[in-house]
């Protein structure tokens, strides 16, 4: 692994009295923001989050993996049984949750590697005529984004994964979700460069804020209750796991604070719609769809009217 500390040296610099040690975005705390009035004057705004992934069985030389998801059998060629665990989630899982978001009347945001839009373009379509939002999720699942590449490669590969998308979904993709929650130090600033309007890469907030890059916003993605993150990682139980989800949502929902709180669920087919665990998803839901005034949305739409209220409040403060 190459060394990257001149670069890190550049681009990661603590700022006295910034409280963070890059400059990506400002430091806010909770109790010195302005308000944010959702549509319909709900309490929070409530997304989910379906990660359509594509494991490759054999990834190109060089090519990063988050090293949690590699089963206990060790690293070794072939590996057909995580490859056919994860084609196990395109094969069957993603269509019992298409089932259930139904049910539900859930419209997602779906992030979508684009080697599966490549290989599977009927579940992207099955989300597009839906009319869900599709965003940015890398090449693959074994082709994260850092450090460890070239600033060519990253460019590369997100125009790979923006314009294979664009192909499939008639028009540009303006969210990006980075592959296990990765980046460069460099990616805010590229993604801003091609238009992205929102990044989901931080669990570091329940609200949507800005960032240095060119109106770039960063959009709430809780790790905390991520499906992937508690049961194949954490080994949390799945009704555990049903629970903390709507422990997160009353609390979220109660607390309801001023500044605009969002709460969202990360769920992948691959393993939560496996046959122990599908029901725990459709409880889950049945239990969160209950309350009311809540805006059941998209990351998008939370993007863009956090931006209109901020200009509007702008505007008020001049």
């Amino acid at each position: 692994m190459k060394d990257n500390s001149a670069n890190l040296s550049q681009t990661i610099r603590y700022r006295s009295g910034s409280g963070y040690d890059h400059n990506h975005f400002p430091f806010v705390p909770l109790n010195e923001r302005p308000a944010i009035i959702w549509p319909n004057g709900s309490k929070i705004a409530w997304c989910v989050y379906l990660f359509l992934e594509y494991l490759e069985l054999d990834p190109p030389e060089g090519s990063i993996r988050d090293p949690r998801y590699g089963g206990a059998l060790g690293s070794h060629f072939p590996d057909y049984l995580n490859y056919s665990v994860r084609e196990h989630g395109n094969r069957i899982g993603f269509w019992r949750i298409l089932d259930i978001l139904d049910k539900y009347n859930i419209k997602p945001t779906v992030p979508v590697n684009a080697m599966l839009a490549d290989r599977y373009p009927r579940m992207v379509q099955e989300c597009i005529d839906r009319g869900w939002e599709i965003a940015g999720h890398g090449i693959s699942a074994t082709q994260m984004i850092t450090s460890d590449i070239s600033l060519l490669k990253e460019k590369e590969t997100l125009a790979k994964s923006l314009e294979t998308l664009r192909k499939i979904y008639g028009k540009k993709v303006k969210g990006w979700f980075g592959q296990d929650y990765s980046q460069s130090t460099s990616t805010f600033k590229l993604l801003s460069e091609f238009g992205i309007e929102y990044v989901a890469d931080f669990p570091n907030d329940d609200s949507p804020y800005a960032t240095n890059y060119n109106g770039l916003i960063c959009i709430p993605n809780q790790s905390e209750w991520d499906d992937t993150q508690l049961m194949a990682v954490r080994r949390l139980m799945p009704w555990r796991w049903r629970d903390v989800v709507c422990e997160a949502f009353d609390y979220l929902y109660n607390e309801a604070h001023p500044s605009g709180t969002v709460m969202t669920l990360s769920i992948h087919p691959w393993l939560l719609g496996q046959a122990h665990r599908i029901k725990y998803l459709d409880e889950a839901l049945k239990k969160v769809t209950r309350y009311k005034e809540v805006w059941q949305t998209n990351a998008l739409e939370v993007a863009a009217h956090y931006r209109n209220s901020s200009s509007k409040q702008s505007v008020n403060n001049d």
